[in-house]
């Protein structure tokens, strides 16, 4: 699946995390999120541990994982000290043995597993660090956007093979399989997350699940859903007008349509994160339809299908290049339905890449 994809540098990465470590002020990192193991060792097993050491990385598993370990650290090029153990603990104190300060995963770690490990530690203080390595992960490199690429052009596939069966009464749950089946008969290893069917009043709610409910002339239907290639998941969403829809049904799809194209445009290294919300949201005010778009306008993409930054009224950071993010800006009247339009686009110096490029063209005819 991945021979023809390029490589990731997972050594750089080990450097960074180091870095990252030296301005925290910690010694070692014990890395505990499955995703940030992944991330730096290519290890996709559920049980682990990572130990970033100054000089060694130490990777702790249990015998489930013994073939599957050194199979996976040996195609991601990684030098690791493999430990097979169903007791991780005493390879943590062996690898921060004599290390003054010993960073743990705040986000991640377990309170019984931080007493345990500051109780095994002697002299060594056990110091919390937040997002150490999500902050390393927001900036894509050629390898991840390959990955990230693939998947949105497999879910670009999926649709268009999908959407002729939108005007046909077919049920939210027969689209929502259709889909999934499309993406994993093109290549995809899964889905990047369940899949968003919803038509009529479900449109209405964001996180819908599919329902046996048929798709009906004079429905809006949001469509949300993604591929998932080496781990790396896409993200899209596209909404339809289903035969003959209200005036005011068409005129939500237009003002969601004109502030997605606006955050777009206004996407680039150096902008204020809030940026895109605020430009999404003003431009829906201008419909009077701000107070109906409930949600920020993007986030991050990448391992996980919401990841660092995340766009929104309390977004904090700016745009780096390299950043892979939604702009995802909807409207939601449980009377009428919702609209929600999103493309995942790389950031570049000068503005942004839109990797997901499926039509925008609302209409369906039924029969």
């Amino acid at each position: 699946m991945t021979g023809d994809l390029a490589p990731m540098d997972r050594t750089a990465r080990l450097a960074m995390t180091r870095a990252a470590m030296a301005e925290a002020a910690v010694d070692a990192l014990v890395v505990t999120k499955p995703v940030n193991i992944r991330w730096l060792t290519g290890f996709t097993g559920s049980s682990g541990m990572a130990v970033v050491g100054p000089e060694v990385l130490t990777l702790i598993t249990d015998d489930r994982y013994d073939v599957q370990v050194r199979q996976q650290v040996a195609d991601a090029a990684v030098e690791a000290t493999i430990a097979i153990t169903r007791n991780p603990m005493d390879p943590v104190t062996a690898a921060v043995a004599g290390l003054p300060a010993v960073g743990l995963e705040s986000d991640h770690v377990t309170w019984s597993q931080q007493r345990r490990i500051a109780g095994l530690l002697d002299a060594a203080t056990t110091d919390p660090t937040e997002g150490l390595v999500e902050t390393l992960r927001q900036v894509k490199d050629p390898g991840e956007i390959e990955r990230l690429k693939k998947a949105a052009a497999i879910a670009d596939d999926a649709l268009a093979a999908v959407r002729p069966e939108l005007g046909r009464g077919r049920t939210e749950v027969a689209i929502a399989r259709l889909l999934e089946r499309e993406m994993i008969d093109r290549g995809a290893d899964g889905l990047s997350f369940p899949t968003i069917v919803a038509a009529g009043p479900n449109s209405a709610k964001p996180h819908a699940t599919p329902s046996d409910r048929p798709i009906e002339d004079g429905d809006m239907v949001v469509i949300d859903f993604g591929a998932a290639v080496d781990g790396y998941g896409s993200d899209m969403t596209r909404s339809f007008l289903v035969g003959r829809v209200s005036t005011r049904q068409q005129d939500m799809f237009d003002a969601v349509i004109e502030a997605q194209a606006a955050g777009v445009a206004a996407v680039a290294a150096g902008v204020d994160e809030r940026e895109i919300d605020r430009i999404c949201r003003d431009r829906l005010a201008e419909h009077q339809l701000a107070e109906a778009f409930t949600h920020g306008a993007g986030h991050g993409i990448g391992l996980e299908i919401h990841e660092n930054p995340f766009l929104s009224t309390r977004a904090t950071g700016i745009l780096r290049s390299g950043y892979v993010i939604t702009v995802e800006p909807g409207v939601y009247l449980p009377e009428l339905g919702g609209v929600r339009i999103e493309d995942s686009v790389v950031v570049t110096r000068s503005g942004c890449e839109p990797i997901t490029k499926s039509s925008k063209d609302p209409t369906i005819v039924p029969g």
